[in-house]
């Protein structure tokens, strides 16, 4: 990680000169590929909250050790329903994973899909190493 560095210069109240040094932000290494180039084995097309359910139960089912590929998620471009989903979505996962004493080690990333989705693209942090990224 690096900081960005501000430097600021203030007049106290005895008219005298001080700098100060600001950490302004921290800027992260940028993702060197897109959460839409990782292979996916199945795409869920969600419409509510009892289809993430579902989606989830079979995610669990099927297991993330051992595979290369990922799940993706497809939620419509309402705000509260896609907030809704992604949340049972992902925790869901991490609930079933532990219900069946699996690791949980799942990286996922959401994003703009197509004019009418969001997506979640969900991977074992393993594969994801073996694949390269």
């Amino acid at each position: 990680m690096t900081y960005q560095l501000t430097k600021l210069t203030y007049i106290d109240r005895k008219n005298r000169f001080f700098e100060k040094i600001l950490v302004k932000g921290i800027i992260k290494k940028r993702m060197e590929f897109h959460p839409k180039d990782l292979p996916v084995s199945k795409t869920y097309d969600l419409k509510d909250i009892k289809d993430a359910s579902d989606a989830v139960e079979d995610m669990v089912k099927l297991g993330f050790s051992n595979r290369k590929e990922g799940f993706r998620v497809l939620m419509p471009k309402e705000s509260k329903l896609a907030k809704r989903i992604g949340y049972t979505v992902t925790t869901g996962v991490t609930y079933g994973l532990r219900q069946k004493k699996e690791i949980r080690d799942i990286k996922y990333w959401t994003y703009h899909y197509d004019e009418n989705h969001y997506a979640i693209v969900l991977i074992s942090s393993k594969g994801l190493a073996e694949l390269g990224f």
